[in-house]
């Protein structure tokens, strides 16, 4: 049996913020729960450090992270797939008509 295939892994799905590491990326996940008390639903944030060996995560784009051993420090995800990538726009100086 290959290792992905092994046990049930916690999975969840979030958004890159950030990709400057090598072979790490952040990523947000949020989740809407109710408050304790008041009962209105809130927002809440966490940021995972997720393990992407070939770098294929670009900043903006919907991952899904698979819960694993640790890796480092911080490290206890990796990348699972990207789920909808990111709109890249490449917009040149002569297109913006500005002067260099």
């Amino acid at each position: 049996m290959a290792p992905e295939t092994i046990g049930n892994k916690n999975e969840k799905v979030g958004e890159v913020v950030s990709t400057k590491m090598q072979k790490t990326i952040v990523v947000e996940v949020q989740r809407r729960v109710p408050h304790p008390l008041y009962k209105r639903i809130v927002t809440k944030r966490k940021k995972f450090y997720v393990h992407d060996e070939k770098s294929e995560a670009k900043k903006g784009d919907w991952v899904r992270i698979i819960e694993c051993r640790p890796l480092s420090r911080l490290k206890r995800w990796r990348l699972g797939d990207i789920v909808r990538r990111a709109a890249q726009v490449d917009a040149q100086p002569a297109d913006l008509d500005i002067k260099i």
